[in-house]
C-alpha cells in the first residue's frame, strides 16, 4: 500500500486559490471570510483530506486544550470512574484529558509530571503517590495550574477536592463494633497513601471510643484483589483464638481478594466468623459472591469537581490575577450489605 503525504494548509490554498492567510481566516476566524470564499476554501479542504496540525498550533500559541491527570491505580473502578467524571466535565469545556496512572510509584508519577508539562497541557489533576508539592509548585510557577484529586491541599496553595477519608474510617469500624466484632484488622496499602492513612486515622478514633475492642493493621505494598487475597490467606491460617472477627480493608479491590480467601481457600463464614468491610463501592461490590458492604465515596462528582476547580485556577492565571485556592470536601456514606451484617438493626 502507497502512502501518501499528508496534505499542508498550503496545498488547500494553492487547490482554492486563495492566499494562505485566508484559509487561516477559515480554520480560526471565519467571520472574516466572505461567504464565496469560505465555501471554497472548505471544498478545498474536504478534496484534500486536509486535517489541521492542532498540536502545531497549540504549540505556536503557548496554549493547550487538554488537561492531564495522573491517578494511583487506573486498575481500580474508582479511578476509573473518577477519570470518566473528569472527561466528561472536560469534554463540555471543550478540552479533553490526558491520562496518566503512576501505579503507585513515585518514578512513574514523576515521568508523568514531566511529560505533561513538556506537552504544555491547560491544567493538572493529580492523585498524588507521596510529597510532590514542592514539585507541583514549581509546575504551577511555571505556568500549569494544578489541582489535587481524591486528595487534601492541607493549607497549601493549591484547590483540591476529597472525600473525608478519617471521617470514612470511622464509620466503617464503628460499625463493624456495632456488628459485635471486637477484634478488628485494617487491611491496608502503603501508609505513605494520604487516603491509607487518613481512614487507620479514622479507624483508630472510632477503637478509642470503645472499650474493649481492638485494631491490628496489616500493611502491604499494594491495594490489588491480589493483596488482599495473599493477606486473606495469612489470616485464614491463624487459629480462630488469633484471627479477627471484623475486617475493614482500605479498598474494595483488597476486599474482594479477602473474600475469596475467607470463602475460597477456607470455610470460614462471612460475616458470622469474620465480618467484612471494604472503602470505595465500586460496581461490583454489590455483586460478590457475598455482597460486599463499603464506604461510598461520590467518585464521579469528584472528577468532574476537579476539572470546575482547575477551570478556575486556568481563568484567573490568563486573567493575570491570582487564583482563590478551594478545598472541596465530601463526606462519605456507609452502605451496609451482607458482608458486614451479622445482626439485625
Amino acid at each position: 500500500m502507497v502512502s501518501h503525504p499528508a496534505a499542508s494548509i498550503r496545498d488547500v490554498a494553492e487547490r482554492a486559490g486563495v492566499a494562505l492567510g485566508t484559509v487561516s481566516n477559515v480554520l480560526n476566524r471565519p467571520e472574516r471570510v466572505a461567504e464565496a470564499t469560505r465555501l471554497r476554501v472548505l471544498d478545498a479542504i474536504t478534496e484534500l483530506g486536509f486535517v489541521r496540525n492542532d498540536a502545531a498550533r497549540q504549540l505556536r500559541a503557548g496554549k493547550s486544550r487538554t488537561v492531564g491527570l495522573v491517578v494511583l491505580d487506573v486498575r481500580n473502578p474508582f479511578f476509573t470512574d473518577v477519570g470518566r467524571g473528569a472527561e466528561e466535565r472536560a469534554f463540555e469545556a471543550g478540552l479533553s484529558v490526558l491520562l496518566g496512572n503512576s501505579d503507585n510509584a513515585s518514578d512513574r508519577e514523576s515521568a508523568y509530571l514531566g511529560l505533561f508539562e513538556e506537552q504544555r497541557v491547560k491544567g493538572l489533576l493529580i492523585s498524588p503517590v507521596g510529597d510532590v508539592f514542592a514539585r507541583l509548585e514549581r509546575l504551577r510557577l511555571r505556568g500549569t495550574p494544578t489541582v489535587l484529586v481524591d486528595s487534601r491541599a492541607d493549607g497549601r496553595s493549591f484547590s483540591s477536592v476529597s472525600v473525608d477519608d478519617v471521617a470514612g474510617g470511622e464509620l466503617a469500624v464503628s460499625h463493624l463494633i456495632s456488628q459485635g466484632c471486637t477484634r478488628i484488622a485494617y487491611v491496608a496499602g502503603p501508609l505513605n497513601i494520604q487516603q491509607v492513612a487518613d481512614r487507620l486515622q479514622g479507624a483508630n478514633q472510632a477503637v478509642a471510643a470503645a472499650p474493649g475492642v481492638q485494631l491490628e493493621v496489616l500493611s502491604s505494598p499494594g491495594l490489588s484483589v491480589q493483596t488482599g487475597r495473599k493477606l486473606g490467606v495469612t489470616i485464614v491460617e491463624r487459629s480462630a483464638e488469633a484471627r479477627p472477627d471484623g475486617v475493614f480493608a482500605a479498598n474494595d479491590l483488597v476486599a474482594v481478594g479477602l473474600l475469596q480467601a475467607f470463602t475460597m481457600v477456607s470455610t470460614l463464614r462471612v460475616p458470622e466468623d469474620i465480618a467484612l468491610i471494604g472503602y470505595d463501592d465500586i460496581d461490583f461490590a454489590s455483586a460478590t459472591v457475598v455482597p460486599l458492604s463499603s464506604i461510598r465515596q461520590p467518585s464521579n462528582l469528584i472528577g468532574r469537581t476537579g476539572v470546575d476547580l482547575l477551570l478556575k485556577e486556568v481563568a484567573a492565571a490568563e486573567a493575570g490575577e491570582e487564583p482563590t485556592h478551594q478545598q472541596v470536601v465530601f463526606q462519605p456514606e456507609l452502605v451496609v450489605r451482607d458482608s458486614s451484617r451479622r445482626l439485625s438493626t
